[in-house]
This record gives structure tokens, sequence and C-alpha cells, in this order.
């Protein structure tokens, strides 16, 4: 909750143009007003929705979840044992491992579809 302002200030990734608000989902750990008008400053639309919520919407026709994609991630790369405990000492080669990783949860990804 307190990082919020830091982190959106810090994204790297090119905002729509098209005018309209981008969606933002949180948990109910981001709940709280200030976050609220720091995402809205942001130029994002907060959905803040619990577990139950979310399961209640993904019960109708066509509604996707929304909220796990960052959860299901660090499933993914808690798999590799290797980035997991990290036994590497150097930086670089740590790097080197997490962009391994990366690149092969996506190209499995693409072979999936």
């Amino acid at each position: 909750m307190k990082l919020v302002a830091a982190t959106l200030a810090g994204m790297m990734c090119a905002r729509p143009v098209n005018g309209r608000k981008s969606e933002l989902c949180l948990d109910l750990g981001y709940d709280y007003d200030e976050v609220r008008r720091i995402v809205s400053m942001a130029g994002f639309e907060p959905i803040i929705l619990g577990r139950r919520d979310e399961r209640e919407n993904k019960k109708q026709c066509g509604v996707r979840a929304r909220r796990w994609v960052v959860e299901r991630t660090h499933s993914w790369l808690n798999r590799f044992r290797r980035l997991l405990v990290r036994w590497e000492k150097r930086e670089d080669t740590y790097l080197a491992m997490l962009q391994f990783a990366c690149g092969l949860i996506a190209w499995r990804s693409a072979l999936s579809k």
C-alpha cells in the first residue's frame, strides 16, 4: 500500500493513448481511499476485488479471472529450483537464469496455444 505511487511512477510499459483509463486489478490489501486516489491520478481505474467477488464474477459468461496473473507467474518461476533457492553468488548469473526461465515459460506458453 505504501509503495503504490513509486511502483506506478516506475512503470516502463507504454500507456494507451486513446484517452480511456486502463484498469488496474488489485487485491483487498490495496482497498484504501488513498490508494484509489493515487491510482486514479496515474490514469488507471482501480479494480479491487476479494477472492469471493472474483469467483462470483468468474461464474458469469465470458468473464475471465484477472487478478492471479502475477501469482501464477511466480508459481511458474518457483518451478526452477535454481531460482527458488538462488545458488548463484554473482548477480549477472542469477539474472541470466531468470531471463532464461522467463524465455522458457514464454516459449512453452506459445507452444500450448
